[in-house]
């Protein structure tokens, strides 16, 4: 029984990872909650990072990455680059071809239009009215 669910679901993670590689990934843009990270890309010439939080958060709880990761609660706020990645740092920690894909597969992540603002897209923060104007 324990074999037939872990092959079931050796299954259906390979069938997300060729959905995923299928994708066109020009298509690719940041949805409500996902995180764009550009402190560094646009001068590198590359595209912006995507991160889907909301994806990752499902599966792991706000500690695995805040705390044991040592990401701050801060959208920019990470000084994060690719070779931090590559040693094992910040996203490379679980993205190293064991725990996850690799970083050879660089338009996974660099998927955002040039110029995109590194933030938290859509959030609920950037639509709130100034506080001047909630107070009237």
């Amino acid at each position: 029984m324990f074999r037939k669910c872990l092959w079931q679901r050796v299954l259906l993670v390979l069938l997300a990872v060729a959905a995923t590689l299928a994708m066109d990934i020009d298509d690719a843009r940041a949805e409500y909650g996902d995180i764009v990270i550009n402190n560094y890309s646009d001068a590198a010439g590359m595209r912006p990072a995507i991160f889907p939080h909301w994806f990752h958060r499902v599966r792991f709880r706000c500690k695995v990455c805040h705390a044991d990761l040592g990401f701050k609660f801060k959208a920019g706020g990470n000084e994060i680059n690719m070779v931090k990645i590559i040693d094992g740092q910040y996203c490379g920690a679980c993205h190293n071809g064991e725990l996850a894909w690799s970083v050879e597969n660089c338009n996974l992540c660099h998927s955002a239009k040039p110029g995109t603002q590194t933030q938290v897209h859509e959030s609920t923060v950037q639509k709130l009215a100034p506080a001047t104007l909630q107070k009237k």
